[in-house]
């Protein structure tokens, strides 16, 4: 997403945010969003079923180069979403993506500086960012 759409979103969300304008209920609905985008995953999962979790111990071993580890770690999903699944999970991000914008907003963070922080750490810490 550019800049201009970054801040566009954050400015409408600051317009339509009227109901939760509390901190504290940003705050949960951040949470409760977080939530049912775990759930729509689920659901792909245990309900639908066009996606399957085949989860085991990653075969990773420290003497392994990134290339390597690149080849064999895996996701462990095996399938694809069907088209009422990526619909649901899309609109369930949507929702935690709006509530993140409104916690940005209140806290006075521009979404899209987030972003850039980020971004320059994870090309300046490569693989080592989340480890």
């Amino acid at each position: 997403m550019s800049t201009s759409n970054l801040q566009t979103f954050q400015e409408q969300v600051a317009d339509l945010l009227l109901r939760h304008r509390s901190l504290l209920d940003v705050l949960s609905k951040h949470g409760q969003s977080e939530a049912a985008v775990n759930r729509a995953v689920t659901k792909a999962i245990t309900e639908c079923g066009c996606l399957e979790l085949h989860a085991k111990r990653q075969p990773y071993e420290t003497n392994m180069d990134v290339t390597q580890a690149k080849q064999s770690l895996e996701s462990h999903i095996q399938g694809q979403l069907c088209e009422n699944c990526n619909d649901v999970i899309r609109a369930e991000l949507g929702k935690h993506l709006f509530y993140t914008s409104a916690l940005c907003n209140l806290l006075d963070i521009q979404l899209d500086d987030v972003i850039k922080q980020e971004s320059s750490k994870c090309s300046t810490l490569g693989i080592f960012n989340l480890s």
